[in-house]
């Protein structure tokens, strides 16, 4: 029997047994043939980040079928923690597990572009999840975004250790992406941007 184990802005996310089913949701207020290609595109594209995972040895869903044409994704089910909810009993060496994973999707040109600790599971190791605003890119801005958005997240969810997580995610970055100078040169300026904007707000 299927129950409903997530909903968001974009999709449904119902299991069974040991599978996921991601059934993207049309959107009433696009027009609907921009809705059908906006959901097919992000169908398709997630669908190919996942299966490059697997190919590059990053732990996250297995895909099991992709349906783009009733917008749907099944995926494996991935039992354990949010790291949202443990991230505090060992927060240094999982947030360099955290940076050392990020680096390695970066240095295959995955953005996941939605990188918080809600979207990260541990079991053995941490596994990440939803894709679904994942892209493919080489640009350093994008993934200078992407770490910037993790550090927004960790604030918001774990302030009290927030400064020390960011730190060993850094760490691990540094540790497994060849370039991670040039990223880290970019996130600098990201977040300066970042600050700019509070100023004048």
């Amino acid at each position: 029997m299927k129950e409903i184990i997530g909903q968001g802005a974009e999709a449904i996310l119902y299991k069974e047994d040991n599978t996921v089913l991601k059934d993207r949701i049309c959107k009433d207020y696009r027009q609907a043939d921009l809705d059908k290609s906006l959901r097919k595109t992000r169908t398709r594209r997630e669908a190919k980040v996942l299966t490059k995972l697997k190919e590059i040895g990053v732990p996250g869903p297995e895909l099991l079928n992709m349906d783009d044409k009733n917008m749907q994704i099944s995926m494996s089910f991935i039992n354990g923690d949010k790291v949202r909810d443990i991230l505090h009993k060992n927060h240094i060496e999982l947030s360099k597990e955290i940076g050392r994973k990020v680096a390695k999707l970066h240095a295959n040109k995955i953005i996941h572009a939605d990188l918080t600790t809600s979207n990260m599971i541990l079991d053995k190791e941490i596994h990440f999840i939803d894709f679904g605003l994942s892209f493919f890119s080489t640009k350093e801005e994008d993934k200078a975004v992407d770490l910037h958005l993790l550090d927004r997240a960790l604030e918001s969810k774990h302030h009290e250790i927030h400064e020390e997580c960011m730190q060993a995610v850094l760490e691990g970055y540094k540790e497994s992406n060849p370039h991670a100078e040039t990223v880290l040169n970019k996130l600098e300026k990201v977040q300066l941007r970042g600050r700019n904007k509070k100023k004048t707000s």
